[in-house]
């Protein structure tokens, strides 16, 4: 029997050259399942991603799945991308087997926490405020130049890590600190800063918001002294203060003592998000 995508809906463009695209899976012209397809804006048209993988429970476990996506790669391939990216919910170990099988190797995890409804007690001494324009100016161009280079550190090419990096800015910062539902606090110290925390809201789950932590930072020389954890315990009195009940993150993969600070905190992992050069 012969697995084959056949296209659902028109082809969709941008004005900026990305591509999106439903397809039926089928074996031997019976549709069995689906699959969506699609450029990413963040790294640009070069970079793809495989969606919404889905096969009917009937089919399920013969292998439609593995063939299905080999064929996505190769549309991917035919839309002039170099890589492909997937994202898997954390607890489907089959497709998580299956990405692995394939080649994917894990770039990082969305993680998330219910929040309790009682505000966390901050550290003793840990003191925090708002963040000047001065101090926002100067953390905005380092924290950018340290998110791309996280992203390069991973395989992306230079110039799709620094549109990712710029896409996060352009999207989640349009107005710098006075961008609606945006806090950027720092942690002070002898009123010296040793740290940075910047939430939002954000999607993260399909049609779920969440407050959101986009970065939390603790100065060189500072780390090791509980301060991390402070902002984290920060985070989640500002999004209670929001009226949001629960926090998400975004952590790469490596980052050990981050995801045990997370893990510690009770964050749970909601996505693996794994990619492959094409």
């Amino acid at each position: 029997m012969t697995t084959t995508l056949r296209p659902s809906e028109p082809l969709q463009q941008s004005a900026d050259g990305g591509r999106s695209r439903t397809y039926d899976i089928c074996v031997n012209s019976r549709r069995v399942g689906s699959v969506h397809l699609a450029t990413d804006p963040a790294f640009g048209a070069a970079s793809g991603t495989v969606e919404r993988l889905r096969v009917d429970e009937p089919d399920r476990r013969r292998g439609r799945g593995t063939v299905a996506a080999l064929a996505a790669e190769e549309v991917l391939r035919g839309w002039g991308c170099v890589e492909v990216q997937v994202s898997v919910p954390a607890d489907a170990e089959p497709a998580l087997r299956m990405v692995r099988s394939l080649g994917y190797t894990e770039r990082s995890r969305n993680m998330v926490k219910e929040l309790p409804k009682t505000p966390p007690e901050l550290p003793e001494g840990f003191a925090y405020r708002p963040a000047t324009e001065a101090e926002f100016a100067a953390w905005s161009a380092r924290s950018m130049a340290a998110f791309a280079q996280s992203w390069i550190d991973r395989g992306v090419p230079e110039d799709q890590a620094l549109a990712k990096a710029e896409d996060g800015r352009r999207r989640f910062l349009p107005q710098g600190l006075a961008t609606p539902g945006v806090r950027v606090l720092v942690a002070v110290r002898d009123e010296q800063v040793v740290g940075h925390l910047w939430t939002g809201r954000l999607e993260t789950e399909p049609g779920r918001w969440s407050a959101f932590v986009f970065e939390v930072e603790v100065a060189e020389g500072q780390r090791g002294n509980g301060y991390g954890r402070g902002l984290m315990l920060l985070a989640e009195r500002v999004a209670l203060a929001a009226g949001d009940r629960r926090l998400g993150l975004h952590v790469f993969s490596g980052n050990t003592p981050a995801v045990r600070l997370y893990e510690s905190l009770g964050y749970r992992t909601t996505y693996v998000n794994s990619a492959k050069p094409l």
